[in-house]
Parts: structure tokens; sequence; C-alpha cells
């Protein structure tokens, strides 16, 4: 991963409590370290944590770790992932794992799917893109597939990416704005909706602006690919040695809510329109699918020039039934140019398996081609009678992409 100055370091550094919050910070009453005590300038101990949740090397017990799969399913023989985030982790490990969990495997499509940057896995590369939806004035995502050689013609769209993922990075700025307490009328009221109690605002407070000045201090050396949301996470979660679980805990959940608030208002102008992505995603011959149709399910009615959606990933589970009977409807009346796929996607983060201190959390448990939902019975059934299953989805897809 290469290391250079991020613009938006230079810049400065969802309306309503969210329900688990709100009662995750209701709980726990317990004793409170004294708040004059904190340091409020980065410590020594802040910069070491600081300096491991943004480096990107891997020890010898991670390598091992990645390598070496939870859990391994000789029983399944197709493999489709078209929707996973390599992020820092070293794409041969990643091979080692994957061919690990799937011994038998006799027929496979998986394509790595990076946030706003191209990666490469085998003869295919992708990319998760953020962009925008004019027609319901709402971000969206597509993921976007294509032949590795292809590469070459992608210059226009990596363009696009360099961007969007310029602008994406703000974002984190943003929250460390309203959480060091800079945007005073936006902390407040996240502070109302969640009742949270003054201590942990204030222990919030003090260590977002430890991590805006350890950004600051770094800025010429942290991994552009860092620069995420998830960085408020991780410095908080460091504190847990010092300041006890139950403390963190709430202040994580606080922070969240704070992080949902921002997330809300973050405008879309900046991002390029779903259309215009498709239109060079097409024009170099990729294929495209829209992930996430629970949160953005208007966008089945736009009639996007795209090869499938996802029905099914961890996060996005109770409409897919009715999502695989929806495009079976739409290939029965022949609404598209070609048929719509189904998809599904694990939607996996590589390094959640590496930095994430609760090892039984849904997002560390996701496994690159885990999709069990592809043999839950009234799922099938569904496929089945939509003239789809796991094998049929990887030929017709392959074979638009090699075309």
């Amino acid at each position: 991963m290469s290391k250079a100055k991020h613009p938006a370091l230079k810049a400065g550094v969802a309306s309503g409590a969210n329900t688990a919050a709100t009662a995750a910070l209701a709980a726990c009453p317990c004793p409170e370290p004294e708040m004059s005590r904190i340091p409020e300038t980065p410590t020594e101990d802040d910069e070491r944590d600081f300096l491991a949740i943004t480096s990107t090397r891997l020890t010898t017990e991670e390598e091992r770790r990645i390598a070496t799969p939870a859990e391994v399913l000789p029983r399944q023989e197709r493999v489709l992932a078209v929707h996973w985030h390599p992020e820092f982790v070293p794409m041969p490990l990643i091979r080692q794992r994957i061919e690990a969990t799937f011994p038998c495997c006799g027929q496979s499509l998986i394509i790595p799917t990076q946030h706003n940057e191209i990666t490469t896995y085998g003869e295919y590369s992708g990319v998760e893109v953020d962009c925008y939806s004019a027609g319901f004035n709402q971000k969206v995502q597509l993921l976007l597939h294509f032949r590795a050689e292809r590469k070459d013609r992608a210059g226009v769209l990596e363009s696009m990416l360099a961007h969007t993922a310029r602008y994406r990075a703000r974002q984190l700025f943003d929250f460390l704005e309203v959480l060091t307490g800079r945007d005073e009328a936006r902390l407040s009221a996240v502070a109302a909706d969640t009742g949270a109690a003054e201590e942990t605002i204030l222990f919030a407070r003090i260590h977002a602006r430890k991590l805006s000045a350890l950004l600051e201090k770094h800025q010429d050396d942290i991994p552009v690919d860092m620069l995420k949301n998830k960085l408020v996470r991780g410095f908080l979660d460091a504190q847990r040695p010092r300041y006890g679980d139950r403390l963190v805990t709430r202040v994580q959940a606080f922070a969240q809510s704070v992080k949902l608030r921002v997330k809300a208002g973050f405008p879309m102008r900046y991002f390029y329109r779903a259309s215009e992505v498709i239109e060079e995603a097409r024009g170099m011959g990729a294929g495209v699918v829209i992930p996430h149709p629970e949160q953005f399910w208007p966008i089945l009615l736009a009639d996007y020039d795209v090869d499938g959606y996802e029905v099914w990933n961890p996060q996005s589970q109770r409409y897919t039934e009715f999502l695989i009977d929806t495009l079976a409807r739409k290939n029965r009346k022949g609404w598209n140019d070609r048929r719509q796929l189904v998809f599904m996607g694990d939607d996996t983060h590589m390094s959640e398996k590496l930095r994430n201190p609760d090892q039984g959390s849904d997002k560390v448990r996701r496994e690159i081609g885990v999709q069990p939902a592809w043999d839950e019975l009234g799922i099938r059934k569904r496929l089945l009678a939509s003239g789809m299953d796991r094998a049929c989805v990887i030929r017709e897809y392959t074979e638009r992409l090699n075309a």
C-alpha cells in the first residue's frame, strides 16, 4: 500500500438516535475515571496505539491467522465471491485462505471490490464505487467487475475513483469535527437524542482531539487507505486496557450515533452520478452489480444498465425472497436488455480479522465466498423458480465479463 499525504488532512483535522446505541448508553452505570486526570494531549501510549492501528504491516502471527481459515467447507464446490474487501491484507495470503476454505472447489468467480480502488485477484479486477443517484437523492454503491487486462483502459475510471476516495475521506474529518466539539450544535443534538452522560461526551471529545492531533502530526506517513471512520473506533478500542470495557463501550455507542448523524448530513453533490459511473464501466467492458438493495431499494425502479442485484449479504437479509421474486418478474416482462442475475455478497473486510478486539463479532465472522442463503430451503425454491442458482450465475456472469 502506497503512502501519501492525503489532501483531506490539509483541510482540517442520522438524524435521531440509533436504538442499539441508546440502549448501550443507558446500560452499565459503572464508576467513571476522574476525567480531570485524563491527559488532553497525546501520550506515548496514544502514539503507540495510533501507529499500531494505522500500520499496514502484518506480524507473523497475523499472517498465519489470515492464511488459516476458521472453517473448512469441503462440500462447497462452487464459489461466487464478487463483493469483498482485501483492504491492506496481501492477496497471496487471501488466496491461501480461500483455497484452504474450499479444498474441493470446481467452479468459481472470485473478484475483490475495494472501496474506490481497483484491485485484482487472478484474471479479474473489481471495485466498489460510492456514487450518487439523482433519481432519489441518495448515495448508492456499485460493484464493477472486469477482466484484469482491461485495466489499461480504466484511466478515466481511475481518475473518477481517486476523486471519490479523496472526497469520501472527508467524512472522517467531519466526524472528528463533531466529536471534538468544534461543531457544538451537532454534538449537542446527538447528546440530547442519546441521553449521553457528560463524562461519556467528555471522554469522546478528549480522545477525538488526541486522534486529530496525531493525524496532523503523522500526515506524511499515514496510508491513504487508513483514513476511514473506523479509525475512531480503533483508537477508542485501544483505550480499553486503561479505562475498561464498560466505559469505552458506552463511548463507542455515542460515537456511533455521531457518525450516523454525520453520514446523514454528508453532501452528495461531489460524488459522480451512478449513471456516469455505469457509462464509463460499460465503455471498458465491465459488469455492474448493485449491492445492498435493502438500503437502496428505490434503485430497483431506476432501470439502470446493470447485470444484477445483490439480494443477500450479512447486513441485508430482510428482503431476500422478495428481491428474488422482483428480479424474476422483471426478467419475465423483459424490462431489461439482458437477464438480471441474482447475486449474494459476503461483504468480508479482511482487516476485521486482525484488529477487531471482539473476535466473535459479525464482521469478523464473515468469510469470502460463504453465503449460506444459497442453501436455505425457501430461497432455493425461489431461485429454482426464477431459473437461477449459484452455478448458472457464475457461468453466465463469467461469460459476460469475458465477452
